[in-house]
């Protein structure tokens, strides 16, 4: 059955790769002209396989179109470059609102009490195999691939992360000798970002970050690719893990258009 899978994926990879969807890559995909030839080439054959496993649905009458489904695709398989992956394999299906949207939330308040409410959202990651998105979110993350906000790598990220059976911060990593490493810096970057911002400290990482382990790893991955030179400057450490996790150099891509 693997192999299967295997041999399916490499003859989607190399079928031609639609005009159209090109058109839509270069006017409409920001991120996409950062990359290098060779690595727009590998994220087109990514993005033919990822259109061809994952379903699409839209809510609150939006109209999934080519441009929707391409420019989703295209930025999810960014965190895919250069590795091994199986294309998100708990994922099933991407929702798509229009704009942002309310979703229900409780929160455990002291004294046993829970307090409901709606929230507005760009974005989630559900375990049960699917993402939501808010397009215009997503359109605003095209046209402007620099300002460390991006909620496609950011729910993206929660999907790589839950393949390790449990969304704590820690994805599976390509070597067991980089754990000890990731979990020393990770964990004490993201004490020092949560007691920061307990003492309302500036901070250049977004306080959502400080949220939960799982919310850091999300945060840092957006600030990896968006802003890389700016976080290699004030983070080293998380940059250089996320290097090794993610095998890209971001900063090498902004260093060419600065």
């Amino acid at each position: 059955m693997f192999g299967f899978k295997k041999r399916r994926r490499q003859k989607l990879r190399e079928e031609p790769f639609p005009a159209e969807w090109q058109e839509i890559l270069e006017k409409k995909v920001g991120y996409y002209r950062l990359l290098s030839p060779e690595d727009q080439a590998e994220l087109r054959g990514h993005i033919q396989v990822f259109l061809s496993e994952k379903s699409f649905e839209g809510i609150d009458g939006i109209e999934i179109t080519d441009e929707i489904r391409v420019s989703i695709a295209a930025q999810a398989c960014v965190l895919l470059l250069h590795r091994e992956t199986d294309y998100y394999p708990t994922l099933k299906s991407i929702i798509v609102y229009p704009h942002e949207y309310y979703a229900e939330v409780s929160e455990h308040l002291p004294g046993g009490v829970v307090a409901e409410g709606m929230e507005d959202r760009a974005g989630e990651s559900w375990h049960r195999g699917e993402v939501v998105l808010s397009w215009a979110d997503v359109e605003a993350d095209n046209a402007g691939p620099e300002d460390g906000f991006n909620v496609v790598f950011h729910e993206f990220a929660h999907q790589l992360d839950g393949e390790s059976g449990e969304e704590d911060g820690t994805p599976l990593l390509p070597e067991k000798s980089m754990y000890p490493r990731w979990e020393e810096v990770m964990g004490r970057e993201y004490e020092k970002l949560r007691k920061n911002v307990e003492h309302r400290r500036k901070t250049f990482l977004d306080e959502y970050a400080a949220e939960h382990p799982a919310e850091f790893f999300a945060v840092i991955t957006e600030y990896f690719f968006e802003m890389p030179t700016e976080m290699k400057a004030r983070h080293p450490e998380i940059y250089e893990l996320l290097r090794g996790y993610y095998r890209q150099d971001p900063v090498t891509r902004f260093a060419k258009v600065s």
